[in-house]
């Protein structure tokens, strides 16, 4: 059966750690629902990854929370991690993996891992936020449709 919702997530830092933003796209089917993007200051990329997956799954929960959702990530750590084939040994990550789960049902959730190719859209959210960071905004992005 398919998912209610799909998230996309990404994060990504100049420099690891360096400046850090993460970008989500949540679609119901076909059709994007909303895409947020932020900046961290600087962290490291896994940081930002965990960053884009959890605000992922507070959008979802906001629109549904009894959904079924698909995350969709180029993150095998964090794939694996959520899934629970990964120890998650660091405990920045180890925070941010509780915050996910606390923020959506786990057993609603399936982590998925795709080709960085799949995952364009979250990924250029990533860039506009950092690109806006260093423009002088504040880097943040919430986009509903």
């Amino acid at each position: 059966m398919a998912p209610d919702y799909v998230i996309e997530a990404d994060g990504g830092s100049r420099g690891n750690p360096g400046p850090a933003s993460y970008g989500t796209v949540v679609r119901e089917g076909d059709r994007v629902v909303a895409e947020a993007a932020g900046y961290l200051g600087i962290a490291t990329n896994n940081v930002a990854e965990y960053t884009g997956l959890l605000r992922g799954l507070e959008i979802v929960a906001e629109l549904d929370p009894n959904a079924t959702v698909q995350a969709r990530l180029d993150s095998k750590l964090v794939v694996e991690q959520m899934s629970g084939r990964w120890k998650i040994k660091h405990p920045d990550m180890r925070d941010l993996a509780i915050r996910a789960r606390d923020a959506f049902t786990p057993q609603q959730v399936e982590y998925c891992w795709v080709p960085r190719e799949q995952n364009k859209l979250a990924d250029a959210l990533v860039n506009e936020s950092l690109d806006a960071v260093q423009r002088g905004a504040d880097g943040e992005i919430l986009r509903r449709y």
